[in-house]
């Protein structure tokens, strides 16, 4: 529950939840903005939508927000998000929504599985460096967490 409480307090515009009839829970989606320069960014924490809300395009509507929050309010250069490489479904769900692989990060989750850092550059990255992928992939370890 704190790491849910701390994400709300530090970064509120990061946190939104989708309710339906009777309050009930559709879905939510969490984030933050971090990084130094040209790697300030809006960051994915989660996104989870219940299983009978799915394809609806709730979880589009979530991370537009997400990143319209970034790219207008704080001016990111682009969103970046990691899901697991085994999770296909995911990855093609982030594709539509316009992010490409930008590196493996090699046993990311729990040291077995790897993980994919997607990114999506936002209007500030004219260039679109943020996205340019790396050709090798990185260790945990190598990660820069500001």
């Amino acid at each position: 529950m704190s790491f849910y409480m701390t994400y709300l307090a530090r970064w509120p515009d990061y946190f939104h939840v989708a309710e339906g009839p009777g309050n009930q829970i559709m879905g939510y989606i969490m984030g933050k903005v971090e990084g130094q320069g040209e790697s300030w960014h809006g960051h994915v924490t989660a996104v989870t939508v219940a299983p009978e809300y799915r394809r609806q395009q709730l979880a589009k509507k979530l991370m537009n927000m997400l990143e319209d929050i970034s790219d207008k309010i704080d001016k990111a250069y682009f969103v970046d998000l990691f899901v697991r490489a085994s999770n296909t479904p995911a990855i093609k769900m982030y594709e539509k929504l316009g992010y490409v692989i930008y590196r493996r990060v090699l046993r990311y989750y729990s040291g077995e599985e790897d993980g994919l850092d997607m990114r999506k550059a936002l209007s500030r990255d004219v260039e679109k460096k943020s996205i340019i992928p790396l050709k090798r992939p990185v260790t945990p370890d190598e990660l820069e967490y500001d």
